[in-house]
C-alpha cells in the first residue's frame, strides 16, 4: 500500500513561513519620524534635570540656543563690525590706488625734476622779456624808436590805463602811424624783435592822404610783472572780495 505523495516545500512549516512573510509586508510601515513621541518627550522633560532628557528635545533645545546666540551676536556686534569692516575696505582701496600713484610718481621722479627745471628755466626766460615797473618808460621808448628808425610820421602815440592781470599787467598803446608800406612792415618786424614782449591788436591799414602812403592805426600792448608790493595788494584785495562775497551770501 503506497502512502500519499507528501511535498516538503508544500509542508505546514513552509506555509507558515509564507503567511508571515505575507503578514510583515502588509505590516504599514511605521514613519521615520514619530511626532507623538516627540511631543510627549517634550512634555514629560524635567527643566530640573536636563541629564535625563531624551535625545530630541536636547538636539532641538542646543539647536535653538545656538540660533539664539548668533542673532544676539548679529544684533549686538557683528553688524557694526561688518559695517566698519566694508569702509576699512574701500579706504584701503583708496589708500592702495594713492600708493600706486606715488609709486609712480616716484619711479619717475627723476624727470620730474627735470622737467621742473626746465619749466623753472623757460618761466624765468619769459619774465624775462617782462619789463618791471621801473622799465616801462624804456620799453614805449623804444617802441617809439622802432617806429621813427623806419621812416613812419607819429600821428598819435598814446598810452592807456594798465590792466591787471594774475601776476602781470597789460599796458595797451594806441598808434596812428603813416608811412610806405615796406616801412611799415619793417616797423612790425623790429616790433617782432624787441626783447620785451609787444603785440600788435585790431590793426587797420588804409590809404593815406598822399600817393604810396598807407595809415596804420593799431593797439600795441606790452607787459610788465607785478612787483611784491602790488601782488600782496592785490591778495589782500581778492581777500577783501571773497569775504564781502561770503556775507552777502549769508544774507
Amino acid at each position: 500500500m503506497k502512502l500519499p505523495f507528501f511535498d516538503k516545500k508544500s509542508g505546514p512549516g513552509h506555509v507558515g513561513a509564507e503567511g508571515s512573510l505575507a503578514a510583515e509586508l502588509e505590516k504599514p510601515k511605521e514613519p521615520l519620524i514619530d511626532f507623538r513621541q516627540l511631543v510627549q518627550d517634550f512634555q514629560t522633560i524635567d527643566p530640573k534635570d536636563p541629564g535625563i532628557w531624551p535625545l530630541a528635545p536636547r538636539v532641538v533645545i542646543l539647536l535653538g540656543l545656538f540660533l539664539t546666540l548668533l542673532g544676539a551676536a548679529w544684533w549686538f556686534g557683528w553688524d557694526g563690525q561688518l559695517e566698519e569692516l566694508k569702509k576699512k575696505k574701500a579706504q584701503e582701496a583708496s589708500l592702495r590706488d594713492d600708493w600706486l600713484a606715488k609709486k609712480g610718481q616716484a619711479v619717475n621722479l627723476d624727470e620730474y625734476r627735470r622737467q621742473l627745471a626746465e619749466i623753472d628755466r623757460s618761466f624765468g626766460a619769459l619774465l624775462k622779456q617782462l619789463p618791471n615797473r621801473s622799465e616801462m618808460g624804456d620799453m614805449l621808448v623804444d617802441i617809439n624808436k622802432a617806429a621813427q628808425g623806419r621812416g613812419l610820421s607819429v600821428e598819435l602815440f598814446k598810452p592807456g590805463g594798465e590792466a591787471v592781470r594774475d601776476f602781470y599787467a597789460e599796458v595797451p598803446i594806441t598808434l596812428n602811424l603813416l608811412g610806405s608800406y615796406h616801412d611799415i612792415g619793417a616797423f612790425v618786424g623790429d616790433i617782432a624783435r624787441l626783447p620785451r614782449i609787444v603785440t600788435l591788436n585790431d590793426i587797420s591799414l588804409v590809404n593815406g592822404s598822399k600817393e604810396g602812403v598807407l595809415a596804420l592805426k593799431t593797439t600795441a600792448k606790452t607787459f610788465r610783472y607785478l612787483d611784491e608790493e602790488e601782488l600782496a595788494k592785490k591778495k589782500k584785495s581778492n581777500q577783501g572780495t571773497k569775504k564781502g562775497a561770503k556775507r552777502r551770501a549769508k544774507k
